[in-house]
């Protein structure tokens, strides 16, 4: 982008100056504000990137920023050009306007409800009809004109419309001439690389006999665009398409855990799964990964101050209402997976869809996994429910509907064959075992966690027994309550003192009292300056631990944990010991397991002296999840102690 275009880039909802992000299928850029209400709308309505933390296909990138110099902004503000809009007190947002609710709000009417679009006349005697629409758009492609392009889709042509006449699709069109921004934008709106023509060529086909040898590449990692991003956000490669090598299948560091019968039977249950439904699971992970990434991305490059502020996290994927309320509500629990278990999930996935390519078959399972399912559901139903958070959008219940097929395809599942038959299973069977398989693992973890608790306070208990009976021959001290060494942990840092002190545990245990187990619950709770400025000692190391991960710096892991851990202390102690509200311990409880399960996942980095030394990529992942985890728990104590100390 030249110069003079780059100089003159503002916002294309607010026109703030210096957008720093981009959304693909609007052909727009926008600012971080507006980007937190776009990612909130979801991929189905706006798929936000970063213009510079974010890898781009160079050709996409060129794709977005020809159609924001060539004002594709006007599509979507049509009828905000219109004089009379300004009398009749229609208008865009400005700098000075709250994000919530005035940019909110004209961002959703804008692209969610396509409220300034201009509209065909619809008159039955000469109705611009789909059709129509789509026979305009196979003719446009095969020019470089970008936005007339982008305007037909905007009124609703289909990327994938077959030509009766002509016996192809755009993209075939556009493959031919060698239009490869065209290619970009079409595959934006699920265009298939992968669909045959009248004479059975694909678009890919096409290219290279037209002598468009880059073109022809780039859609051949377009088709496997989902598993190739599945891929890169556990290791952080992509296949050679090029030589031949279209999958990378990751290995885990520690698979103990998938050897259990329920995870055996979880990865039974997804390779029954009919290649439809199949491939319904993979788009929803890809959006998962999607989100994953770009909170990432976006904790990485706000400003420390702004982490508290309402526009911080997508906390699970926004609902899509061409989708049924069970594959909605079957996406936001995507959320709870942990890196681990999520990492697994995608492990499955990438090598059920390499196997289904190949058209490998499954032997038949000799065990009887809905009676797994069933003993599964009577076990951990319930638990599975207690640890949730009130975290999810207002969507029907499993039960309430049938799984129905979506309507719409996008090209992140183009690289899933349909080889094999329909068969009985469902999306929701699979993700009620993985559910359960959390249930259970986080069981385990737990256990181990009490266990590992009732050995330090053995401990503890027999270290100040001790202590007494020193005591008991000398005089008392008013100054006698320095930790002694013993007590100090494996950094130097008086971390359990600390905790003690404070009633709090570092596993994150639910604050009681240590003294009196029977202290009434305390609803006093501390000033918002003192939690805001706590918060941002927290999401200020946060920043420095997600630098370092970005950079690769694995050894800042441990002291920025550490510092964070020091935060966290220091803001859980300004609580009561036993806060009366439950959403205040809840959120507590989140800040400090986080901080816990983070000083864990960073002392990974260091070298091991026998077996193999930990993934890295996988243990960057975690860590970002925990840092992730501390910024939510310590967003929503600050809302909390505002709402209250403001009643």
């Amino acid at each position: 982008m030249s110069k003079r275009l780059r100089s003159s880039e503002v916002c294309a909802d607010c026109s703030v100056p210096d957008p720093r992000w981009a959304s693909v299928n609007r052909g727009v850029l926008i600012c971080d504000e507006c980007c937190s209400v776009h990612r909130s709308l979801g991929r189905h309505s706006s798929q936000v990137r970063h213009l510079t933390h974010t890898p781009w296909p160079a050709t996409q990138l060129q794709m977005v920023q020809t159609l924001y110099g060539n004002g594709a902004n006007s599509i979507w503000e049509h009828s905000l050009l219109d004089p009379a809009s300004i009398m009749s007190g229609k208008r865009k947002a400005n700098p000075q306007d709250k994000v919530h609710p005035n940019k909110a709000e004209f961002i959703r009417a804008k692209y969610q409800m396509l409220a300034f679009v201009h509209r065909m006349p619809c008159r039955e005697e000469d109705s611009v009809t789909a059709k129509d629409l789509s026979k305009q758009l196979h003719s446009s492609v095969r020019t470089g004109n970008l936005e007339t392009c982008l305007r037909l889709l905007s009124l609703g042509a289909q990327a994938n419309f077959f030509h009766p006449e002509k016996g192809n699709t755009p993209l075939h069109v556009a493959a031919k001439a060698g239009q490869i921004l065209q290619a970009e934008l079409l595959t934006v709106y699920g265009a298939d690389p992968g669909a045959p023509d009248a004479s059975g060529k694909t678009p890919i086909d096409c290219a290279r006999q037209a002598g468009h040898q880059d073109l022809a590449d780039r859609l051949v990692e377009i088709q496997y665009e989902l598993t190739d991003r599945l891929a890169f956000y556990l290791c952080g490669r992509k296949p050679d398409h090029k030589s031949g090598q279209h999958f990378i299948i990751p290995q885990m560091a520690d698979s103990s855990l998938d050897l259990s019968e329920l995870a055996k039977a979880a990865k039974k249950k997804l390779q029954s799964l009919s290649n439809h439904l199949f491939e319904e699971l993979a788009m929803d992970v890809y959006d998962e990964v999607d989100r994953r990434e770009t909170d990432a991305v976006w904790l990485a490059t706000q400003n420390h101050s702004t982490l508290v502020t309402e526009t911080t996290v997508v906390p699970f994927l926004p609902v899509n209402p061409e989708y049924s309320s069970t594959r909605n509500q079957g996406r936001q629990k995507l959320a709870r997976f942990n890196a681990h278990e999520f990492a697994t999930l995608v492990i499955d996935i990438l090598s059920d869809a390499k196997r289904r390519q190949l058209g490998s078959s499954v032997s038949s399972p000799k065990e009887n996994v809905e009676l797994i399912l069933k003993n599964i559901g009577s076990r951990h139903g319930s638990e599975s429910q207690d640890n949730d958070q009130p975290d999810y959008d207002s969507v029907a219940s499993d039960e309430d509907t049938e799984l129905e097929p979506s309507s719409v395809k996008t090209n992140r599942a183009k690289s899933v064959d349909s080889d094999l038959s329909d068969g009985p299973i469902t999306v929701q069977e699979f993700m009620e075992v993985k559910n359960a398989l959390t249930a259970s693992e986080a069981k385990i973890h737990q256990l181990m966690k009490v266990n590992s608790n009732l050995s330090d306070e053995l401990r503890l208990m027999q270290k100040k027994a001790s202590k007494l009976e020193k005591q008991s021959s000398m005089p008392d001290s008013d100054y006698d309550n320095t930790p002694n060494d013993s007590e100090l942990d494996d950094t130097g840092c008086n971390r359990k003192g600390k905790l003690r002190t404070s009633g709090w545990h570092g596993e994150g245990s639910i604050p009681e009292l240590e003294q009196d187990p029977e202290a009434e619950p305390d609803s006093t709770l501390p000033s918002t300056e003192d939690v805001i400025r706590k918060t941002e000692q927290i999401t200020k190391n946060i920043q420095e631990l997600l630098r370092a991960a970005q950079e690769d710096k694995h050894d800042s892991f441990i002291p920025c944990s550490e510092r964070i851990h020091i935060a966290v202390t220091e803001m859980a102690a300004l609580f009561p010991k036993k806060p009366r509200s439950e959403m205040v311990r809840t959120s507590l409880r989140l800040l400090t397991s986080s901080a816990y399960r983070l000083q864990s996942e960073c002392k990974k980095t260091l070298p091991v002296e026998s077996g193999p030394d930990a993934d890295m990529q996988l243990v960057t992942q975690q860590v970002i999840q925990c840092a992730y985890d501390i910024a939510k728990a310590a967003k929503q104590l600050v809302t909390i102690t505002t709402k209250e100390n403001s009643n």
